[in-house]
């Protein structure tokens, strides 16, 4: 039931694909809170986000979890409305009928409607001022678009977690001037170049693969492939997605402060720069298109280590099995340990010509940073022992429901 509702977040608010990753991550977040609580309030074992209700006793954690999930997309997007309850009457279906549906229904309802009270004028969508710099190291506009500093409201937006967005700002980028700088300057303009680039196959490949991955199936098949329960497979939902945003939110404070511009602002104007050790190349282009924010610090790095940080902590190990689909290429990865998909991100972002090392490193450790903050506050046990993944039984108020089919392994081996 979770799993399928966080599946069904990107279809209800990018169902063309044409929203940038933070706008839809929001949502994703809005959502997995909203379930967790509805599922915590009535089955316990973890403490609910900043709410202390608890539901009737018999009420159904799937009925509420599904609930949840409806009202909380239906309040952003009235237009899905025949759609969302066409999904919503489905997932009751799977319910036995009777006084503990309805008391979930009504207790999903709560939580929805509680998480979206907390979340009233925190920021989504609102107008940052940002003047782009002329000056060497600063950011302007690039190309192709040329546009002007996207969702710069992320950094500005009201933390899930933290008590505010600059609380994991780290130091400053490499001075244009420096060592640091002309050894990330000069990576970057030989191997994410889109023509006569040094990168090989594999490491192009991995750069595509990297670019829009569904980290939110990896979840569900994982939750699913190791036996995790409902409770289990709201808190994993909920601690993720919640992290990886506050993540998001300190990156985009860093690019707000920071504002450093991109690897093909630095490259075609190299000799502003005042380094000896950099030289200029007017029409160099990145493998992708260049985002419209600023290089310092990388987003989807922030967000990798965030995740990784979260899964590591929730299972105890390092070992995350995960197996992570691209939408880009149509391929899937699996990876067994945290380290190999933080290798393959913060390569990915150089290779692909958008970022420098040192945005996607420092990204990576100020994601790990926030996680390492938030999960010793945030869904905690509560002090009845919760079981491990994997040794909860089927709630007894779920009807028989299918599996979350597990996504092909793709046949190239991981370097």
């Amino acid at each position: 039931m979770i799993s399928e509702w966080a599946q069904r977040v990107s279809a209800t608010v990018d169902p063309e694909g044409s929203l940038r990753a933070p706008e839809e991550a929001v949502w994703h977040t809005y959502v997995s809170l909203a379930m967790y609580n509805a599922v915590t309030g009535i089955e316990g074992r973890y403490t609910p986000y900043r709410w202390r209700e608890a539901a009737p006793r018999g009420a159904s954690a799937e009925a509420a979890a599904a609930t949840a999930a409806y009202q909380v997309l239906l309040t952003g997007f009235p237009k899905a409305g025949p759609l969302l309850r066409s999904a919503w009457t489905d997932s009751l279906a799977r319910v036995p009928d009777g006084p503990g549906e309805q008391a979930g229904v009504a207790f999903g309802r709560r939580a929805a409607q509680h998480l979206m009270a907390l979340r009233a004028d925190d920021g989504r969508g609102a107008s940052v001022p940002f003047s782009p710099s002329s000056t060497p190291g600063g950011w302007r506009p690039a190309p192709p678009r040329y546009g002007p500093f996207a969702t710069a409201w992320i950094g500005r937006l009201r933390p899930f977690l933290m008590d505010e967005p600059g609380r994991f700002r780290p130091g400053p980028p490499p001075e244009p001037a420096s060592v640091r700088y002309a050894r990330d300057f000069a990576e970057v303009k030989a191997y994410g170049a889109k023509n006569g680039s040094r990168r090989s196959a594999w490491q192009t490949e991995t750069a595509l693969f990297v670019a829009r991955v569904d980290i939110q199936r990896a979840l569900g098949d994982h939750a699913a492939r190791h036996g995790f329960d409902l409770t289990e497979t709201a808190r994993l939902y909920a601690a993720a997605n919640t992290v990886m945003m506050d993540a998001m939110i300190a990156a985009w404070d860093a690019k707000l402060h920071y504002a450093t511009w991109r690897p093909i602002t630095a490259i075609r104007e190299a000799d502003r720069d005042g380094n000896p050790a950099t030289r200029a190349d007017p029409a160099w282009e990145p493998l992708l298109a260049t985002p419209e924010h600023p290089d310092y610090l990388s987003g989807h790095a922030a967000t990798a280590g965030a995740l990784m940080r979260t899964l590591e902590t929730l299972l105890g190990t390092s070992r995350v099995d995960l197996d992570i689909h691209s939408v880009g290429t149509g391929t899937t990865r699996h990876y067994e340990h945290s380290a190999e998909y933080l290798r393959d991100v913060v390569d990915a972002r150089v290779w692909s010509g958008i970022h420098t090392r040192s945005a996607d490193i420092v990204g990576s450790a100020t994601g790990k940073r926030v996680a390492e903050w938030a999960l010793r506050r945030h869904f905690l046990k509560t002090r009845a022992s919760a079981p491990m993944p994997g040794t909860g039984s089927k709630s007894k108020h779920m009807k028989s429901a299918p599996r979350i089919g597990q996504p092909s392994r793709s046949s190239q081996p991981l370097p």
